[in-house]
């Protein structure tokens, strides 16, 4: 994996953002040569990831005969973007939106909870690796 094109990078994020968290562990992680750094404000940073609010999601996809829920839909959405000093958008607002099918057992219901957080989880590495992605992709140029 390739690293990001910025010096510095500032992440702004809703506290408590699960991807936005996996977001500075993969930079970190892939940052063993120390190339993009992590700023403390938007003003320091060469570069800054606005992430919107991750909205989680979960419909009823289909029921029984006797009318209990055998599946779900969960869901995953966030925005975000990519602004250079000055408001220069390097990315523009872009919506990630993710799904999975999960079955559903009431007798189940702690192996199914589980499951539930599991597929969350997953939905939420994913998010987070195509951001990466997304950054890694993005041609400051103009010197930047």
């Amino acid at each position: 994996m390739d690293g990001v094109p910025f010096a510095s990078l500032y992440i702004d994020a809703p506290s408590g953002g699960v991807v936005a968290q996996r977001v500075r562990s993969m930079l970190a992680a892939n940052n063993a040569n120390k190339k993009t750094r992590l700023t403390a404000t938007a003003a320091e940073a060469e570069a800054v990831l606005k992430l919107g609010p991750e909205e989680r999601s979960k419909i009823i996809l289909s029921l029984s005969g006797a009318g209990r829920v055998t599946e779900y839909r969960l869901g995953l959405k966030l925005t975000y973007s990519v602004m250079g000093q000055a408001e220069k958008v390097w990315a523009a607002a872009e919506t990630i939106e993710l799904s999975r099918d999960l079955t559903y057992d009431d007798t189940l219901l702690l192996a199914k909870s589980s499951e539930e957080q599991l597929l969350y989880r997953d939905m939420e590495g994913n998010a987070a690796l195509r951001i990466m992605r997304r950054l890694q992709s993005i041609s400051p140029g103009n010197g930047h």
